[in-house]
């Protein structure tokens, strides 16, 4: 039974309510919409090193996507010149050499034709939803054409799930079953259903959820595993031989059990919106999967932050600290503080905030550190680069919002 993750005794109030916290978390967006301005490339977006520079010319597909949702949240809130940097990537993902203009469906970057990950096309739903929301021009088309391409190759009916991966031509490339493109497809049918107002999204979600985040995790006391067979067995050995891969690591992640944990809250919260009873394990698995994540990964070798990975036997695996996994464990928090009042999860989301501002923030050079290890130095076993500022912006908008379903839709409904 996974216990329950108690750090110090907090009275005061929240942080979220406090001005002062929420100037703070604001003035740090804009630090990084400044600063990931750099990765604009005539493709798209690429990726940033340590220096702040660009690694090349080249565009990556995820990176390109990944911007054009976060500067259509930047455009939301009214930050001057997002909007243009949307279009750009719009264009680059429409048409553009990311796409595939004769079968259809997105390739991983400029230079690189085959493969076609359910993980990319994940985010290329979640930007034309966003950009939609943002009301861009030719957001629509993108969102027409992702649609079709999920529908037609992607989605599973008979299983509720995404298919992995398809060769150039459309033929599926692997018998395998993932949690990590599963999640991220959860997070952008959310906000299909808040752009469109189609419950077929939410109930995806829901049932991508249920699967996940429900009846997998709490077969296995809230340590979701992330790797099967197309039959549904558990691949205890997958990558066993790459334990530092930055998306299908060996073990056990303890960041994607918080992921996992706010994305059943926004299921949540989509259900309520749309006047859909909404069952109780949504809030109590959320509360298990955080309570797990903490448990099993913040602090584990005896030193603040929380660990990129976990073996079966719940001993660390990969040790260092990556910026993504602290985001998402003070994002689930703060959901956590918003739907229970409950002051234990203030004090998990001020610890990670903490964290996060005395070892992942890059003061000097801008952006956040992609990875450190145990001591707070930067390290590049998982990530050498700086690919976008997807988990860092969203980690610094959330708790200004209430919970929604998507954050565009919480944008758009709410003002700041």
């Amino acid at each position: 039974m996974v216990k329950t993750f108690v750090m110090k005794q907090i009275n005061k109030d929240t942080w979220y309510k406090r001005s002062t916290h929420r100037n703070w978390l604001s003035n740090q967006g804009q630090h990084l919409l400044e600063h990931y301005k750099k990765a604009k490339v005539s493709g798209g977006f690429g990726t940033l090193n340590d220096k702040g520079q660009l690694t090349g010319h080249s565009a990556v597909t995820i990176v390109t996507a990944r911007m054009v949702h976060c500067y259509s949240l930047a455009s939301l809130l009214g930050v001057p010149g997002a909007s243009q940097l949307v279009d750009h990537g719009l264009q680059a993902l429409l048409d553009g050499a990311l796409r595939d203009h004769e079968q259809g469906g997105w390739f991983e970057d400029e230079g690189h034709k085959g493969i076609k990950q359910a993980y990319v096309h994940a985010f290329v739903a979640l930007a034309a939803a966003s950009a939609s929301m943002a009301e861009r021009p030719r957001s629509q088309e993108l969102l027409d054409a992702i649609v079709a391409i999920i529908n037609q190759h992607f989605w599973v009916e008979a299983e509720g799930v995404m298919a992995p991966s398809f060769d150039e031509k459309w033929n599926e490339s692997e018998c395998y079953r993932g949690a990590n493109a599963n999640m991220h497809t959860t997070e952008a049918f959310l906000a299909l259903f808040d752009a469109t107002g189609e419950e077929i999204w939410l109930n995806r979600a829901m049932g991508l959820v249920e699967r996940f985040g429900h009846d997998i995790a709490s077969s296995y006391d809230y340590r979701l595993p992330e790797h099967f067979d197309t039959n549904w067995q558990i691949l205890t050995d997958y990558n066993a031989n790459k334990p530092t891969d930055d998306l299908r690591p060996w073990g056990l992640t303890p960041g994607h059990f918080a992921e996992w944990g706010g994305l059943l809250l926004k299921v949540e919260a989509g259900l309520v919106a749309s006047g859909q009873a909404a069952p109780d394990w949504l809030l109590e698995d959320a509360i298990r999967l955080l309570d797990s994540a903490m448990h099993y990964g913040w602090n584990a070798d005896g030193k603040q932050g929380m660990v990129y990975t976990i073996g079966w036997d719940n001993q660390v695996s990969v040790a260092n600290r990556p910026w993504w996994v602290q985001a998402e464990a003070a994002n689930t928090a703060y959901l956590l503080i918003r739907r229970t009042d409950d002051m234990r999860f203030e004090a998990i989301y001020r610890e990670v905030w903490d964290y996060i501002a005395s070892m992942i923030i890059d003061s000097e050079k801008g952006g956040w550190l992609p990875e450190v290890d145990n001591d707070g130095q930067r390290t590049e076993k998982v990530y050498p680069l700086r690919e976008d500022l997807y988990h860092a912006f969203q980690a610094t908008l959330t708790p200004l919002l209430p919970i929604s379903a998507s954050l565009a839709g919480g944008l758009r409904n709410h003002n700041l």
